[in-house]
């Protein structure tokens, strides 16, 4: 079973080339039905690759029922050593520091675990700006935690150097926030413009996994299914 997801919806590939879409919550529950429904030998986790509830139950699930769970993850950034450069390993810390660097705050980390920034004590009273895709869900859900249209940027990327330093410079960017989704998703252009500006840079890491396989391919993945 190959397993993807966001927080608005998770899809598992099951072998026989069937796909299942799960609305909601991920619990041991839904994982226990979709095991007795379908036998699960391998569970391959393609998640966000950042800390992430999803895979924390998929992980302990596996874990207790003794299957093995491969984790794909994007090749990390090769950030430079920096005073501005700050790498954090939790969403809570990054706010707490973002709060402590400067007064505007430049979200490059989509709505995902948006709710930390906004509901941080540390955060009330300085500006919180937000990059997100331009879906009428995300927009949404950006307008119904009390975001004002001036503070969300909807775009879509991919974003080069010039284009992130044209946005940090037009909304007066004062610390950037970004999470190491490697070179595929932009964080080394990100952390070069704010180097431009010479803007502090908050990188949320994903932390050393537990009890996951590590792959960076999807030849590793085939591989471990053959055998």
């Amino acid at each position: 079973m190959a397993w993807t997801g966001s927080e608005y919806g998770q899809r598992l590939a099951l072998e026989d080339g069937a796909q299942e879409a799960l609305i909601g919550p991920i619990t041991e529950e839904t994982l226990q039905r979709v095991t007795q429904e379908h036998g699960l030998n391998m569970v391959v986790d393609f998640s966000l690759p950042y800390p992430s509830e999803v895979s924390t139950i998929l992980e302990n699930y596996c874990l207790k029922q003794d299957i093995p769970c491969v984790r794909f993850l994007r090749s990390e950034t090769d950030v430079p050593r920096h005073p501005l450069i700050h790498e954090v390993y939790g969403w809570v810390e990054a706010a707490q520091l973002a709060a402590r660097l400067g007064d505007t705050i430049f979200l490059t980390t989509g709505t995902y675990n948006l709710e930390v920034f906004l509901s941080s004590q540390e955060l009330k009273g300085k500006r919180i700006v937000v990059r997100v895709l331009p879906e009428h869900r995300v927009v949404k859900k950006c307008q119904d935690l009390g975001l004002t249209p001036r503070d969300i940027v909807a775009m879509q990327g991919p974003f080069s150097r010039e284009l992130n330093k044209a946005l940090f410079k037009a909304y007066k960017a004062k610390v950037i926030v970004t999470r190491d989704s490697g070179p595929a998703g932009g964080t080394d252009t990100k952390i070069e413009a704010a180097l431009d500006l010479h803007i502090p840079v908050v990188i949320i890491k994903r932390p050393p996994l537990k009890h996951q396989h590590p792959v960076t391919s999807l030849e590793e993945i085939l591989k471990l299914l053959a055998e």
